[in-house]
């Protein structure tokens, strides 16, 4: 059962970097998302930051793809936790 949010989704487990550099974006590293309903919740929060233009979710590894500019790390911290979930700490 999915324990974030109750859906009765399997759990799926996922270990990343919290925080990496990408192409396309800044990747961060969720920690807690198991279903689309919690995909949907982080999109969602993160969606609502300023300069944020794209969020694409990688449910599998837990990679979430922030597009955009003028954001900050702790912005996005906040938005992933007020969505009910945290960033993965760095190895």
């Amino acid at each position: 059962m999915c324990t974030a949010c109750a859906c009765g989704t399997e759990q799926v487990r996922t270990e990343a970097p919290a925080e990496t550099g990408a192409a396309d974006g800044k990747v961060y590293s969720v920690s807690g998302m198991t279903c689309g309903h919690c995909v949907s919740s982080v999109s969602g929060e993160i969606g609502k930051v300023g300069g944020v233009t794209g969020v694409t979710v990688d449910l599998p590894t837990g990679a979430v793809t922030v597009s955009g500019s003028g954001f900050a790390d702790e912005e996005i911290r906040a938005a992933v936790e007020q969505a009910g979930y945290a960033l993965a700490s760095r190895p």
